[in-house]
Parts: C-alpha cells; structure tokens; sequence
C-alpha cells in the first residue's frame, strides 16, 4: 500500500473531501499543519508521497521522510516551497497542473470590471440612497477595444486571455519564453517585451511566481512607463508589487485603480493605506479558492501520483529534480 500524507491547514472537511478523490491503494493520512512538529515527523517518517496545501515543509519533517519520493502542491505557486533541501533530499515537487487556473480566471476578469464599472462604489451609494451619485458618464469603462497585458501566460494567464477575448479586448503578453506561434494565434494574444507592454497596456494583469531574489516586478520605475488611465490586477504574488510604490501611484493619480487579490504581507496588515483607497478592489488570496476546485486538485494530484507509480513522469514538476526516485522496499 502506498502511503501518502496529505500536510494541509483546511477545515477537516475539505481536507477529506479532496482525499476522497484517492484512487484504489494508496493509503492518505491527513495532518494538519496545527499537529506538532514531532508528530508531522512521525506521520511522514515511512511516506511515499505528501500532498501539500496551506502548511509549511518544515526541514525536521522533510529530514525524517526516508521514503519520500515527491512533494504533490495543491496550489499552483511554490514560493515558500523549499526547492534546495527537496533538491538535496532528491525529492521531486509537482504544482496542480492549472487545477485552479479557472477560478483564477475568472477572479481576475471579475476585478477589471469591478473596477471599470465601479462596481462597489455604486452599490454603497445606492444603499446610502444616493441615486446614480458619482456616475458621471464619462468615468465608467468597457473592457471592448482596450488594451490588456498579461505578464505569465501560463495555466492562469491563458484561460485569462481565453476569457478577454470574449469581451473583444486586444491582449498582449510577456513571458519568460514566447509561445509558439500557432498558440499565440489560437489564444489571439501578441507578444511584446516588458517596457513594450507596460507603456502600451489599459489593463496590467500578472499571473507569475515572486522572483527568487525578492525584487520587484512592478515597482516605481515600472509604474512610472504605465498610462496614468491604467489598471493594474495582481492574483499572482504579492511580492511581484512595490506595494509603496503603487500606493504613490493610485494615490497621485498617476495609476487609475488596482484589484490586488495577494500582498506582500499576509494576512495583509489592517492598517496597510491601500484599504482606505476607493480605486482598489481588494480580495483575500482568494482567487483561486472555489467549491469546484476540490475535487479538480485532488484528481490531478493523485492521477499525477499514479503516473509515478506506473512508472510515468509526472507532470507540472518545478525544481532542479526533473524525475522521480525509485520506490523503496
């Protein structure tokens, strides 16, 4: 029997929903990160597998899984992921292969419009009883004709630009590689380098990991190259914004709004300025957390740890370890 500790800080609820999703002979045991250091270490201690949610890979634990052949995540980014020790161990790490990559999407789309519709300003006057107050007619927007950059036309940044396409918006992306050109053309995307997207774009949407040295993607110089009528849509990580900087920004009119979903602190600090502004559209680092996603995570994780043990390689693997070790006897 394979034995697969699921290390997770989910309610124990959706925790056994997605273990649910197991297949015939392996064996999950589901560990909250709340269980003390000694007892993650002694669930692990005989592993084949852990499948990781919301909970830290402390080095103790990853030391004392002898068996270990490959940490399953169940989100898509692996920050905060320790490659090197996996590196050192010889242990393989796999994303969720865009099981999340819809509701992310989605969230991302929902923001724009939130944004150019002014949405929730809208609602608090209409419950204040002020009727169409702070409507002009010139300060709403259609998403028709206006330019939208994806930075990261991975799993996300292409159901994003799947979705534009439906509100005839023109989309451009950069990416580390460009894609081939039949899928540019499929997606209906054009490539440009950054400092071509940010000096183009109505709309900034970015769907990458942090950088590994922590700087900034976007910060005062990058928003400086950005039109001052810009949004600016982060669903990726926190780290990627100079969050000061975008503060200065929105808060001089040199950026028109901002939906931020994740922040360079979490849980983002009450006190932070930016959640007094009124052209930021704001979220819990919830983009990708719907009632669909469960069973959708925890079916690409376990098919992804069946490929392994029929002896195929999984997929969606991050990291310097590019294969599987050898099961154990």
């Amino acid at each position: 029997m394979t034995r697969l500790v699921f290390l997770h800080g989910l309610d124990p609820a959706l925790a056994e929903l997605i273990a649910a999703t197991s297949p015939a002979g392996i064996d999950t045991v589901l560990v909250h990160r709340s269980q003390s250091e000694a007892e993650q270490m002694r669930q692990v201690a005989q592993a084949d597998f852990v499948m990781l949610y919301r909970a830290p890979l402390p080095e103790s634990v990853m030391r004392a899984a002898q068996r270990l052949r490959m940490v399953q995540l169940l989100a898509s980014g692996y920050d905060g992921i320790p490659l090197d020790l996996l590196h050192e161990l010889g242990v393989a790490c796999a994303r969720n292969g865009g099981a999340n990559a819809r509701a992310v999407a989605d969230h991302t789309v929902l923001m724009i419009l939130a944004l150019y519709r002014r949405l929730f300003e809208t609602d608090r006057e209409v419950r204040a009883g002020r009727w169409q107050a702070g409507i002009t007619g010139l300060n709403t927007f259609e998403m028709a004709g206006k330019v939208v950059g994806i930075f990261g036309l991975g799993d996300i940044g292409r159901q994003v630009a799947r979705r534009l396409q439906a509100f005839d918006a023109q989309v451009m992306y950069c990416n580390r590689n460009r894609l081939p050109q039949a899928l540019e053309q499929e997606l209906g995307v054009r490539y440009a380098p950054l400092d071509e997207l940010l000096a183009s774009v109505d709309v900034l949407s970015l769907h990458a990991p942090g950088s590994a040295d922590g700087s900034h993607l976007i910060n005062a110089a990058a928003l400086a190259r950005m039109k001052s009528s810009a949004l600016l849509i982060n669903t990726g990580r926190g780290a990627l914004v100079d969050e000061a900087a975008l503060l200065q920004a929105l808060s001089t009119g040199k950026l028109a709004g901002a939906g931020l979903d994740v922040f360079e602190q979490e849980p983002v600090a009450p006190n932070n300025p930016l959640l007094a502004l009124s052209n930021v559209v704001l979220s819990p680092h919830s983009a990708g957390t719907t009632a669909d996603t469960w069973a959708r995570r925890g079916h690409f994780a376990y098919n992804n740890i069946a490929r392994v043990l029929a002896g195929e390689p999984p997929v969606a693997l991050v990291g310097q370890i590019k294969a599987v070790r050898p099961a154990q006897a």
